[in-house]
């Protein structure tokens, strides 16, 4: 399998610090965290590829620094070091990847302590480990991972943790209720605030060829409904620069009120130099979405 991953963030027009983060590693046998966009497909390594998205909460109470915490503790955690135990069974990378959760809510309180001012910060933050065929995906709070495939369309792989998505696991409102209800701004878990559970959510998901995994906050999926997402995916499929710089557009046409993450993961065949083009009838299913 080769991969290509690419991230971008904004603040977005309504606010004035940015609070979202990223963090990408393309080939964690050879760690380097500096990269904003890969150029090209490579072969996936031994160690796979990480991808991670935060999104900081506290406002004046610094949700900047949590967020920022929470990816830098991602870069420290995943080390060549630790990795070939961690990669050692399926069971060892869910381990593995719940300690994350745990060094990195701690590097907040951390912080907290030493800076007594900044109680109250906290972050979501998602993950996506595409390790061999599998992409093992974590989760904290409502920044979420979708996967697209030109075959089968937009499918969301986590499931908020929201007041809304409990209010829709009870049957009281619908999806597209939550999508404009007045408290959907409201989470139930995340890392580094003690008012929120920092109790994170692990799947496992195959990864096929021609897979592009959508890492977000809510910046983008809670203003862009997935309709849209799963259009702009369409439209420019194959080209995930192109595809991030417009989904970003959307989310700041939207109204752009909330700081905005995208980061996306495309997967390829060995024998692929890109992704392979939309076929006929793909293109023209697209024109009736």
């Amino acid at each position: 399998m080769k991969i290509r991953i690419s991230a971008i963030t904004d603040k977005g027009k309504e606010r004035e610090i940015n609070q979202d983060a990223f963090t990408l590693c393309p080939d964690l046998s050879k760690p380097d965290w500096t990269i904003g966009c890969m150029e090209k497909y490579m072969p996936l390594g031994n160690y796979g590829t990480l991808v991670v998205v935060a999104d900081g909460m506290g406002g004046a109470n610094a949700g900047e620094v949590a967020s920022a915490l929470a990816v830098e503790t991602a870069a420290k955690y995943f080390n060549v070091e630790e990795l070939p135990k961690a990669i050692s069974s399926k069971d060892k990378v869910k381990e593995f990847m719940m300690g994350y959760f745990k060094a990195a809510d701690t590097a907040i309180e951390n912080q907290v302590w030493d800076c007594p001012h900044q109680a109250g910060m906290g972050t979501t933050i998602v993950l996506c480990w595409i390790l061999g065929t599998t992409a093992h995906i974590a989760w904290c709070g409502d920044s979420r991972c979708y996967v697209f495939n030109p075959k089968t369309g937009l499918t969301p792989l986590t499931k908020d943790h929201s007041y809304v998505q409990e209010l829709i696991d009870k049957g009281e409102i619908t999806e597209e209720e939550a999508f404009t209800h007045p408290d959907n701004n409201i989470i139930t878990r995340g890392l580094g605030d003690i008012d929120f559970c920092a109790e994170p959510d692990y799947l496992e998901y195959e990864v096929k060829t021609s897979d592009t995994f959508l890492l977000c906050s809510d910046g983008l999926c809670g203003y862009c409904p997935n309709s849209l997402i799963e259009k702009t995916l369409y439209e420019n499929y194959g080209d995930i620069v192109a595809c991030q710089e417009i989904l970003l557009q959307h989310a700041l046409d939207a109204g752009g009120y909330d700081n905005i993450c995208i980061a996306i993961a495309s997967a390829i065949a060995d024998n692929e130099d890109c992704p392979r083009p939309l076929s006929f009838w793909q293109k023209f299913m697209l024109r009736f979405r």
